[in-house]
């Protein structure tokens, strides 16, 4: 798609990349927008199972605890 522009008495043949910039910018800022939407969700995944993990490692210290205790108390 070529234009001829007028500019200070000359045609000049407007360049096919001129008419490309704003598809560009919108192209760029969708995959922006979209790369931080996986970052988001990658990012609350990681919440929910680095939650889970630390909930079971506690469980697991507190019942090694009360099984000490238990063979303590025993002997």
């Amino acid at each position: 798609m070529r234009m001829r522009m007028r500019m200070v008495g000359i045609w000049v043949e407007k360049a096919w990349m001129l008419d490309a910039v704003p598809f560009l910018v919108l192209l760029s800022i969708l995959f922006l927008v979209a790369l931080h939407l996986f970052a988001l969700v990658y990012w609350i995944y990681r919440l929910s199972t680095d939650n889970k993990s630390n909930q079971n490692q506690q469980y697991q210290h507190q019942y090694q605890q009360l099984q000490h205790q238990h063979r303590t108390k025993a002997h």
